[in-house]
This record gives structure tokens, sequence and C-alpha cells, in this order.
């Protein structure tokens, strides 16, 4: 049956990793949302101008910039569980093409904004739920099309979103300079992650039933084994779904945070330093494409790191490279070096864990139910988006700095070593 079916065309066998181009790119357009530190700024410096200088003359902190950032992540997560069923009844084609109109409408309407407030709605919420709506799309595809290759294929997949901060923020400031400001920019941007996502969907589709890779057989569970596929509400009832969520929360906690403050963080470390924001603003723009590298890498790399290690031993990977991490910044608060190699690490386990929650929910529960399942999994990196970015923001507002963040964090990551050790284990039956 492998040799039968086509796809764009091609034998599924080499055709299906052109899913997985298509999928890197959907992805590539989706994370976008990676690249708000770098847009807040010129939007923060808009808000905050007079009004005789083109501004609205409004009162801004680092808190309100933060709100649209924190309500996109948010309901980028809490749509996806609410979209799974969707995607089994209708396909990732139709369901990716709504989610990609709902998308390119959230960045378009957010270039109207007057407020922080104004674009929490319009660009948080709108744009995150279309994110939601549509990310799982190329996912569930690759998962379908590589159950020989699962880890490898939805790592490469979700290449796109990693790398998408560096990619977007860039052509962000290229457009900004050319078409007259920040606004401009994201109007654009809107038309064309529209346009490209809706384009590329069309191209998204399931394997038949029962086809499988030639030479591959899927593995069959022994008299009294455990179970391979579950729906969701039998998931839901696991140790195993409880542990890979707490898991998953600690890991999102620690990356989503890294990202969001990446830049006022550097600012701190380098003041500690007694370097100017001015002298050093420029090069921690610049450092995004390496920790864009990472986040991006990080996909296939603990995708594979999972298909070889075992889930629970690569997410224990994961924390002691968040601790050692958390480590550096905390005993190098005016190293400008460690800053880099930290928060890079930090940026690298976040886009692993995008990698190792989907490939263990497949490899776990199944894949026939596999969007409803990892569209709940996924709200812990919602909940680990919204802990890790107010942690943050306390550390800095209360104990004065960012740094003091990240003893907490290794706490947490600690007690992850422990949930995996003892709860992130495949589950025997519902």
């Amino acid at each position: 049956m492998a040799d039968d079916v086509k796809i764009m065309g091609m034998p599924a066998e080499s055709g299906r990793w052109l899913l997985i181009i298509i999928g890197t790119i959907i992805e590539l357009c989706l994370g976008a949302v990676y690249a708000y530190s770098i847009i807040s700024v010129p939007l923060k410096k808009i808000f905050t101008a007079p009004v005789a200088e083109g501004g609205f003359g409004l009162t801004v902190g680092a808190m309100d910039m933060s709100y649209p950032y924190i309500a996109s992540l948010a309901f980028f997560a809490l749509t996806m569980p609410l979209v799974g069923k969707y995607i089994e009844k209708y396909g990732p084609r139709k369901v990716g093409m709504v989610g990609g109109v709902i998308v390119g409408l959230g960045w378009i309407l957010g270039s109207t904004a007057t407020s922080p407030m104004m674009l929490m709605i319009l660009y948080g919420v709108i744009a995150g739920i279309g994110v939601g709506i549509a990310y799982n799309c190329p996912i569930t595809t690759a998962a379908r099309w590589f159950p020989d290759k699962r880890g490898l294929a939805v790592g490469l997949t979700l290449l796109g979103f990693g790398f998408s901060a560096f990619i977007t923020g860039k052509l962000s400031d290229i457009l900004s300079a050319s078409f007259g400001g920040v606004f401009a920019s994201m109007k654009i941007l809107g038309i064309a992650f529209l346009i490209l996502i809706v384009l590329l969907s069309m191209f998204l589709v399931f394997p038949p039933a029962g086809w499988c890779p030639a030479g591959w057989k899927p593995p069959v569970a022994a008299a009294g084994g455990k179970k391979m596929e579950f729906t969701r509400d039998e998931m839901s009832k696991t140790t195993s779904f409880f542990g890979l969520w707490i898991c998953y929360v600690i890991g999102a906690l620690a990356g989503l945070m890294a990202i969001g403050v990446a830049k006022p963080a550097g600012i701190e470390v380098a003041a500690n330093a007694g370097i100017a924001e001015a002298d050093i603003s420029a090069t921690l723009t610049n450092l995004v494409l390496p920790f864009a590298f990472c986040n991006a890498i990080g996909r296939p790399l603990f995708g594979t790191l999972t298909d070889k290690l075992t889930p629970p031993r690569t997410a224990i990977l994961s924390y002691v490279i968040i601790i050692a991490s958390c480590v550096l910044m905390y005993t190098n608060p005016a190293s400008i070096k460690m800053y880099t190699v930290a928060f890079a690490a930090l940026w690298l386990c976040l886009g692993g864990w995008l990698a190792v929650a989907p490939a263990a929910t497949a490899s776990y529960f199944g894949t026939k139910d596999y969007a409803r399942n990892y569209g709940l999994v996924f709200t812990a990196y919602g909940v680990g988006a919204i802990i890790g970015n107010l942690m943050a923001g306390a550390a800095k507002d209360m104990l004065g700095g960012y740094v003091n963040v990240f003893p907490y964090v290794a706490v947490l990551a600690a007690l992850g070593i422990v949930v995996a050790f003892v709860m992130m284990k495949p589950p025997k039956s519902a």
C-alpha cells in the first residue's frame, strides 16, 4: 500500500518530506509571536511619544507592554484543546486555512492599536487564537506521515517556529524603515502571513488509514502490556499525562521567560558591568540571531534525542541545562558572555520542549486522537508563559533585578527532574 500513495505526485516515502518543508514555513509565520520583544520597543516609543510628535502621549510601563505578549501565548495555548476535534473532523487543510486568516487579521488589526490594551486585544488575543488554531495542523500531519521518525519529523516542522524571531524581527525592522514605521510593518506582515498560511495549508493532508512506510510495522501491545491508543478523556486520567503536563509547564516557563526578558535582562547585565544602554542595545538585538538559532535547532535536536533516549531522559537532560543556565546567570550578574551562554541555552531548551512534548504525546497516547490529546497537553505552554513572565516581572519590580528570578527557576527545574523520573513514564492503561 505504501507504494500506491502519492503526495503532490510523488511517492509517499519521498513526498512526505515536502510536507515537512511546507509545515516549517507555516510554523515560521506562526512563530512571529516570538518577535514581539523586537517590535515592542518601537511600539512603546509611539505609545509614549507626545501627541505633537505623532505619538499617543500615554504613560506606559514595562508590564503594560508585556500584556500583549502574554495574551498571545495564553490564547495560543488555550485555543489548541478546542481545535483538536475539528482537525480530526475536517482535516488539517481547512483548519489551517481558517487559522491563517485569523492570524493575518490579528496582525493587520494590531497595526491600528492606539494603546497597549488595544494591542493586547487586537494583536494578542486575535492573533493568539489564530496561532492556536493553525499551529497543530502541520505537527499532526508530520506525526501521521512519520510514525517511524516522529520526533525528528515534529522537530523539523517546528524549526520554523523557533527561527521565526530572527527572520520576522529583521523583516519588521526593514519594513519599518522602508514603509513608515512599525504599524506599517505589522500590516504588511499580517497580509503576508494570511496569504502564505492559507495557500500552504491547502497541501496538508493525512495519510490513508492503515498507511505506514515500507518496511516499518507499528508496535503491537503485548497481552497485558500498555495500551497504544488513548482518547483525550482516557489520556487525562493517566499519571503519565500529569507528569508530562507538569514537566512541560516547567520547561516552557523557563524558556518563555528567557524570550520575554532577553533584551531588558541583557541591558540590566550590561548596566551591572558599567555599560550604557545606548552602547549595548544594538548588540543585544543582534543576539536574537544566535538565540533564535538555538531555539530552532532545539526542536530537531531534542526530537531526535527523544527518539533515542526516551522522553523522560530527554526531559531530565533539559532540566540539567536549565539549572546550569540559572546558576550562570545568578553567579555572573555583570557578564555579557555568561548572559549570552545562559540565554542561548534557555532558548535551546524551550525549542527542545516544543519537540519533546508532542513526540511524547504521540508515543505515549497514540496518533488517532493526537490533535485533541496534544491540544490538552499544550495548555501547559500557556500556563508556563503566564507564570514565567509574571515571575520575571515580580523579580524586577520587587527584588530589584531580573537576575533574582533564576534561583526560583532552578528550583522548579530540580522539581521537574523528580517529576520526570517518577511520573513521566509510558502509561499502562487508561
